[in-house]
């Protein structure tokens, strides 16, 4: 029997994904669950792979990016601690330390609907942790391997870090997707955006004199606070047009979770 190599994690929140998760690769195990993520390596593997810690978090990593696109809520994952088991049994570890992590507090309201009979026919916390799930798989998938999706994300979680500019944040959602596409013609039609989504977010952004957009100071009028209605509809464009991306460059595996 060889030794293992355990890496660890700690998050918060620690009911980011609401659910244990267990993942199964041919050269790790991983689970998360309650503000802690495991990964077991078998010695060898870890040894001959000298990147293989560093892409793990960044591939965990990506899954929180997924689902703050659902959530909206800012996260902190710490760097993993290692800890070499040996078969009789000694464990060594290995410790990096860092600033500790923040908790924000927040939640959903959930529901469900039965028929007649008492079966569940809708259940509104179910939906949304599968949605999680399946958006947390793709960012996984794919960021590491497409620039744009890894910018788009980065934009978004710098609008949920950055509250005060988080309309410029989004904005670069949009204009990342133009000039990928070669313009807004071409990225609407590629990626089934209406014209009425593309130009509200540019509104929201860009000519509404609010205190988080583009261009204060620059329309003339006094500027106020983005209401929260104003803001919550920016973020579900933008998030539209990424989800809209995912399902551009991976269009099977994305049709369950909208």
């Amino acid at each position: 029997m060889s030794a293992t190599v355990l890496l660890e994690w700690n998050f918060t929140p620690p009911d980011y994904f609401e659910e244990a998760i267990a993942i199964l690769r041919h050269d790790y195990a991983m689970n998360i669950a309650d503000g802690k993520v495991e990964a077991k390596i078998e010695s060898s593997i870890f040894t001959s792979n000298s990147s293989i810690r560093q892409a793990l978090h960044d591939s965990l990593n990506d899954r929180f990016l997924g689902v703050q696109l659902l959530t909206h809520r800012p996260y902190e994952l710490s760097k993993s601690t290692i800890t070499r088991v040996h078969p009789d049994g000694r464990r060594e570890m290995s410790i990096e330390l860092e600033s500790a992590c923040f908790v924000i507090s927040g939640g959903s309201v959930d529901f469900q609907v039965t028929d007649k009979d008492g079966n569940v026919i809708a259940d509104s916390k179910r939906d949304r942790i599968e949605r999680k799930k399946s958006l947390a798989e793709l960012v996984s998938a794919h960021r590491a391997s497409d620039g744009l999706l890894g910018a788009m994300l980065r934009s978004y979680d710098a609008g949920v870090r950055d509250p005060n500019n988080e309309l410029v944040h989004l904005y670069e959602i949009r204009d990342a997707l133009s000039v990928k596409f070669g313009g807004e013609g071409s990225a609407r039609a590629a990626l089934a955006i209406t014209a009425s989504q593309w130009s509200r977010l540019g509104q929201l952004c860009n000519n509404e004199p609010l205190c988080q957009g583009r261009h204060r100071g620059k329309t003339g009028e006094v500027l106020r606070d983005a209401t929260e209605a104003e803001l919550a509809e920016a973020r579900g464009i933008a998030r539209a047009m990424i989800e809209a991306y995912l399902q551009y460059i991976d269009p099977q595996n994305l049709q369950g979770s909208s």
